[in-house]
């Protein structure tokens, strides 16, 4: 699970992602409100947390931003602001949950487990496209219509599982590189087309009227059929 922390206190930003990594979170942090929103909108990031008061750019006009930009991560707006207003206005400006300083590690992990359900909009664990579905306790692809399964490795589901998340989007050759292989890997585009070869197969194998079609130029997206 990848998540963005937008958090300008050193202090804080160092405590949050070392517990959010003994969660099994990958974390990447930004301190600036600018290089924040470019981050969110590499829309490689499975829930985000962000601060209001930031250099550069307030976590309002990201969230605002983001959103207009058909950015739909999660966001929790994590503030020392408790004012209802306050509240009132980030959710408006797109955050999706507002928790606010001090609070208790308990209920900020519980918080984001709770986006993170609401987001693969399943209560069972899987995500679901066409004929396929994906479980995430079993790292396995299934198709209903066939039914067939498969075991897929952890960069064939992560495909499949950004795929899905984004249906309907064409996802960037430098997008699906960076959260399958995060921005520290020296993975390479030919990476990406060599599972993206992998993981077709896999759909070819369970049947699947699902496909990954190239589009030239700019990337890969999930098709139903050959539309």
């Amino acid at each position: 699970m990848k998540l963005l922390l937008v958090e300008d206190e050193k202090r804080m930003s160092q405590a949050l992602s070392e517990i959010l990594r003994q969660e099994k979170y990958e974390v990447d942090h930004c301190a600036d409100g600018i290089l924040g929103l470019d981050a969110i909108e590499s829309n490689i990031y499975d829930i985000i947390i962000l601060d209001i008061m930031l250099p550069g750019k307030n976590g309002f006009a990201i969230a605002k931003e983001a959103r207009k930009n058909g950015i739909r991560t999660p966001i929790l707006m994590l503030t020392a602001k408790s004012d209802l207003d306050d509240k009132v206005f980030g959710l408006d400006s797109g955050a999706d949950d507002y928790l606010t300083k001090p609070f208790m590690t308990k209920e900020l992990l519980a918080r984001l487990r709770a986006l993170t359900r609401r987001n693969i909009n399943s209560a069972d664990g899987t995500l679901s496209f066409a004929d396929i579905t994906l479980d995430s306790s079993t790292s396995s692809l299934l198709c209903t219509a066939a039914n067939q399964s498969v075991r897929l490795s952890e960069k064939e589901y992560k495909i499949l599982e950004y795929l899905i998340a984004n249906q309907g989007q064409i996802l960037t050759r430098e997008q699906l590189a960076l959260k399958i292989w995060g921005y520290d890997s020296d993975a390479e585009y030919n990476n990406v087309e060599v599972y993206m070869s992998f993981t077709r197969k896999k759909l070819a194998f369970v049947e699947s009227k699902a496909s990954i079609k190239a589009v030239r130029g700019i990337g890969y997206e999930l098709r139903c059929g050959d539309v």
